[in-house]
């Protein structure tokens, strides 16, 4: 049976994108749905400003006029550009389990990257750094969260039969919330706080916190500016995450920290899980999608490590133990029990070892998949 490749230009046509996943998955029990008007505005160039810099295509693959699959093709230019890193991106891969799909719809991929002159393709990723990437390899039978991607097991089946390997690899560990913590950490981080001039914000609403979300965004570039494939963030992507971001964040579970300087030196930002809340939304916030979204910042027992950053200048200092007791003070108030990392690079080994104390689970493994064009 013949398989039709068509490009999707139409807000309309992005509308129909975003929905073939939830229809894919529907009443999956592990897949947590995105709101489908918030996905189809970060695919659309005229309401993202952070899609400024690249450059996307969307295609979706049909037979006897059934929707089989999809994918979205990106062009970083500063990447490309300026940074001489010939590779195209490619995410919102979902397809049936048929490799001849996939394979028609990565010939999209090949062919796009031809006409750029670029050399090789990775993902599942997205536009920027800040996208969520890596497709999942072990831990089909876990709940997914918000941030990081769920598909199905045959997906990195595909991609290895057309040729794929494995480029980079990310861990995520369940842990359990510790119902006491060592007197020693306190006295520890009194020592840090008083040694350094550090000073420990903490905010009661969204507006209070607002300010400091430049400077946020600010320090994550400082943090990775270090790595040579690291694609900083644009004043336009700063805004817009802002933005978005601010709209979910629960000011009672971040933790921020300023040196003796004023400056933002250090933040942890977790969050109760949105998960069940999203599977019960089913991809639209009317007409009861807001009430189970604002009943799980209410009553939940599992949170997740959204962020966690220090600047490099202090990083080895003993920062991390402030953050981690104001964590147990968080956790323990909210009755918090257990708790999601999200993705953690393989080799990011220092992180991984914060969780020691958790009695830590690694229950989920995922990869980013690289081929050259053909």
């Amino acid at each position: 049976m013949n398989i039709e490749v068509r490009e999707i230009k139409t807000r309309n046509g992005l509308k129909d994108f975003v929905k073939f996943q939830l229809n894919l998955y529907k009443g999956h029990p592990y897949f947590v749905p995105p709101l489908i008007s918030e996905e189809v505005n970060n695919l659309d160039a005229e309401r993202n400003p952070t899609l400024k810099d690249v450059t996307p295509f969307y295609f979706m693959a049909f037979r006897n006029g059934e929707t089989v699959g999809r994918i979205a093709i990106m062009i970083n230019h500063f990447e490309v550009e300026t940074q001489k890193i010939k590779k195209i991106r490619f995410g919102h891969f979902d397809v049936i389990d048929d490799l001849e799909v996939s394979r028609a719809l990565f010939a999209k991929v090949d062919e796009i990257a031809r006409a750029n002159g670029l050399e090789y393709m990775e993902g599942p990723m997205g536009a920027s750094n800040l996208e969520t990437a890596g497709m999942l390899t072990e831990g089909f039978d876990q709940l997914g969260t918000a941030i990081a991607l769920y598909n199905y097991d045959y997906y990195p089946k595909h991609l290895e039969q057309l040729g794929f390997v494995k480029e980079k690899e990310w861990v995520e560990f369940r842990l359990i919330a510790p119902q006491t913590i060592d007197e020693k950490i306190y006295r520890f981080s009194e020592m840090v706080t008083e040694r350094y001039g550090l000073k420990l914000i903490h905010f009661k609403s969204k507006k209070e916190l607002q300010p400091y979300i430049k400077p946020l965004f600010d320090l994550i570039d400082e943090s990775h500016e270090v790595l040579d494939t690291y694609v900083p963030i644009s004043k336009e992507q700063k805004e817009f995450y802002a933005k978005k971001y601010t709209k979910i964040l629960n000011p009672e579970y971040i933790t921020f920290i300023k040196d003796r300087d004023d400056k933002l030196c250090a933040f942890a930002i977790t969050l109760p899980t949105f998960a069940k809340a999203l599977q019960k939304a089913k991809g639209r916030l009317f007409p009861f999608g807001w009430y189970h979204l604002i009943q799980s910042q209410k009553k939940n027992d599992t949170c997740e490590f959204i962020l966690i950053g220090v600047h490099p200048s202090y990083q080895r200092k003993g920062v991390t133990s402030i953050i981690f007791r104001e964590a147990y003070e968080i956790f323990k108030r909210n009755h918090i029990k257990y708790l999601e990392t999200n993705p953690e690079l393989i080799e990011n080994q220092s992180v991984q070892a914060l969780w020691a104390d958790y009695q830590p689970t690694l229950h989920k493994r995922r990869k980013t998949f690289r081929r050259d064009v053909k």
